[in-house]
C-alpha cells in the first residue's frame, strides 16, 4: 500500500527534516531519517525503503553521490530519489539526473509539490515492485514445475529401464545365466564406450540398449540354447539367427534406447574382418554402439561358465581379446577394452555372482 510506503528524509538541517515530517506525516507515510549521507547508505543497507528524499548540499557524502552509491546497489538500485535543492542551475541539475535521481524538488519546498511527486514516484515503485514479484512467482512456478517435470522424466525413464532389464533377462533366463549376465557385459559396454571418447549421452544409450542383445535368444529351441557340446551345421544356423529375430522384435519402436537396442542385437556377432554375421558387415560398416557390446558379450563368455564350457582365466580371456584384435574385434574398441581393464576387473568381481 502507498500509505503505508516507508520515505526515507536525508537531510542535515533538523527544520527542514521536520518540514517533511509535519507535510508528509498526515498523508499515512513512515518516516525515517537521517542527517548524513553514509548514515543513509546504511539505513538503506538494512531497511526496506520505498522513496528516498534526499537533499543535495551535505557535509561528506553529498546528495548525488548518495544517489550514485544507491544506483550501483542491486537491493536498491530501483528505489526512486527526489532531490531537494536550492540549486537552479540547469548544470546541477544535468548532474542530479546523470547521478540517477528521479525528479527535483526546490527549497522552499511547496507541501502540494512534495505531495504530488512523492504520490506519483510511489504508485510506480508499487507498480514496478508488484511487476518483479510477479516475475519472482512466475520464476519459482516455472521452477517448481520444471523439476516435478524431470522428476516424472526419471521416474518414466527409471521404469522403462526396468521394463527392458525384466523382459530381457526372460531371453537369458533359459540359458542358465540369468541377470548377472546382462548387468556385466552393459556395464563393460559402457566403460568402454566411456573409454573410447563416446560423449556422455550415448554412453548411457549403449548403457541401456545392451541389455537387449541377445533378446532373439527367446525364439531359440532350448535343445539347442543348452546343448552342452558344439553345434552342428544346421543348429548353428538356427543359433544365429537370434540376431536377426532380436531386432525383428525391436523395431518400429520411436525410443532411442530400443533403436539402438535393435542395431546392437542385430549387428553384435558382426565381425572386423568380415566373417560375422547375420549381414556379414566389416569394418566401420558395423556400428560403433555393436563393436563396443561384441567385445563386452564375448568377454563375459570367455570368463564366465556357460552350459559348454567352463570359465576361462583372465589371461587367457585377455590373450583370446588382444589376438582378436583387427580380425574380430575393432582394434580401436580393443585398444579401448584395454585402457578401461581395472574398471572391467572390478565390475566382474562385483558381479561375479550368476544370480543377482
Amino acid at each position: 500500500m502507498i500509505q503505508n510506503s516507508v520515505i526515507l528524509v536525508v537531510d542535515d538541517n533538523s527544520m527542514n527534516i521536520e518540514l517533511m515530517e509535519a507535510h508528509l506525516g498526515p498523508q499515512g507515510y513512515n518516516i525515517v531519517t537521517a542527517t548524513r549521507g553514509q548514515e543513509a547508505l546504511d539505513i538503506i543497507d538494512n531497511q526496506s525503503i520505498d522513496l528516498i528524499l534526499l537533499d543535495v548540499m551535505m557535509p561528506g557524502i553529498n546528495g548525488f553521490e548518495v544517489t550514485r552509491k544507491v544506483r550501483t546497489a542491486k537491493p536498491s538500485k530501483y528505489i526512486p530519489i527526489i532531490l531537494i535543492t536550492a540549486l537552479s542551475e540547469t548544470k546541477k541539475r544535468v548532474e542530479g539526473i546523470n547521478a540517477g535521481c528521479d525528479d527535483f524538488i526546490t527549497k522552499p519546498v511547496d507541501k502540494y509539490e512534495l505531495c504530488s511527486k512523492v504520490k506519483s514516484l510511489l504508485k510506480i515503485k508499487n507498480y514496478n515492485d508488484l511487476k518483479e514479484n510477479y516475475k519472482k512467482e512466475l520464476e519459482a512456478e516455472v521452477a517448481a514445475r520444471t523439476k516435478s517435470l524431470e522428476q516424472a522424466m526419471l521416474n518414466l525413464k527409471a521404469a522403462s529401464i526396468e521394463t527392458i532389464n525384466r523382459l530381457t533377462r526372460a531371453a537369458e533366463y533359459k540359458d542358465e545365466d540369468t541377470g548377472a549376465h546382462i548387468v556385466r557385459m552393459s556395464l563393460y559396454s559402457e566403460a568402454v564406450a566411456r573409454s573410447i571418447g563416446l560423449d556422455e549421452a550415448t554412453t548411457e544409450n549403449i548403457l541401456l540398449s545392451a541389455p537387449m542383445h541377445d533378446l532373439g535368444k527367446i525364439s531359440t529351441p532350448d535343445h539347442i540354447l543348452l546343448k552342452p557340446g558344439k553345434f552342428d551345421a544346421d543348429e548353428w544356423e538356427i543359433m544365429k539367427q537370434h540376431a536377426v529375430v532380436g531386432a525383428k522384435i525391436l523395431t518400429g519402436s520411436d525410443s532411442e534406447i530400443i533403436k539402438l537396442g535393435e542395431v546392437i542385437a542385430r549387428s553384435h556377432h558382426e565381425k572386423w574382418d568380415g566373417s560375422g554375421y547375420p549381414d556379414g558387415l566389416k569394418g566401420e560398416q558395423i556400428p560403433i554402439a555393436a563393436r563396443i557390446v561384441a567385445i563386452a558379450d564375448v568377454f563375459d563368455a570367455l570368463s564366465s561358465e556357460r552350459p559348454y564350457k567352463k570359465a576361462f582365466s583372465e589371461d587367457k580371456t585377455f590373450s583370446i581379446i588382444k589376438e582378436g584384435r583387427g580380425s574380430h574385434f575393432d582394434p580401436n574398441v580393443v585398444d579401448a577394452f584395454f585402457a578401461a581393464q581395472e574398471e572391467i576387473l572390478a565390475i566382474k568381481q562385483k558381479y561375479a555372482d550368476n544370480i543377482i
